[in-house]
């Protein structure tokens, strides 16, 4: 089904680009971190929500600033209004597009969302124990990206970190405690984001349908992490190398010559 785009933000920072307008529920997605910014890219709607009737959000930031910028509030302003027709929100977020989400959720009026390794925030004020993203924290408001300020029980959902990244981990700790309606989901060897091994196992789409349905819990995500990690190179090669890292050096090379039998026979 073809959808026509329409641009309901449309500043030289940030861009929203809703599609199905009509539908009575509302799903939103973000661009996360990316390797080239400085260009939007053109959007397409998410099939598992756009075709079963919901409109479809899908947020942009020129920059890897985390969507925060001269255009934060004026972005909220026309997000809250839009909120408004729809019966129900749902959201998916990966990194930087989880921590939109959470920043955004009160205008959005989100309800369920799935948040794959977000961050609390990039200040170094808020976060000096994470430098990843040092090359974008120099312009970011610590005010105006603030989460503490705008937490509350109220969403729900996962949040889904892989545990071998202590970062990932504390910062899932961090946001927990101010959205304490989100359930922590630990996916040991994911990466980040963290649901690696569930798209390369061909079942992220799952995911999407469960969300959908308002089916999707902790449990759910991790059994399937679980089930698909077993025939995972990545998944082998991650845990060897963590293991190394907790001075652990018969499961590493355990997982190690797993990891190997497994790309060989990927090979064959």
């Amino acid at each position: 089904m073809t959808l026509t785009p329409h641009r309901v933000f449309d500043g030289h920072l940030l861009r929203a680009t809703l599609f199905n307008p009509d539908g009575a529920r509302l799903f939103v997605s973000f661009r996360q971190r990316v390797a080239d910014a400085g260009d939007f890219t053109e959007p397409t709607p998410v099939a598992a929500f756009a075709d079963h009737g919901h409109a479809h959000l899908h947020l942009q930031s020129r920059w890897n600033d985390w969507y925060i910028n001269a255009e934060t509030e004026a972005l909220e302003t026309t997000l809250r209004a839009l909120s408004s027709r729809y019966r129900a929100v749902r959201a998916m977020g990966f990194s930087m597009g989880g921590y939109a989400a959470l920043r955004f959720a009160a205008a959005l009026r989100l309800g369920q969302v799935v948040l794959v390794s977000p961050q609390v925030s990039i200040h170094p004020a808020a976060v000096p124990w994470d430098g990843r993203y040092a090359d974008c924290a120099g312009v970011f408001d610590p005010d105006l990206g603030c989460l503490a300020r705008r937490a509350g029980p109220e969403l729900a959902g996962v949040l889904a970190y892989d545990p071998f990244r202590w970062r990932d981990r504390r910062n899932a700790r961090e946001i927990s405690a101010l959205f304490p309606g989100l359930e922590l989901c630990a996916l040991a060897g994911g990466g980040h984001p963290a649901t690696q091994i569930i798209r390369l196992g061909g079942s992220f789409g799952r995911i999407q349908i469960r969300l959908r349905q308002d089916r999707l819990d902790r449990r759910w995500v991790v059994q399937e992490h679980r089930k698909l990690r077993s025939d995972s190179a990545v998944y082998w090669s991650r845990l060897s190398k963590y293991a190394n890292t907790r001075r652990r050096p018969a499961l590493a090379d355990t997982a190690g010559r797993v990891a190997d039998l497994l790309k060989a026979s990927d090979r064959g």
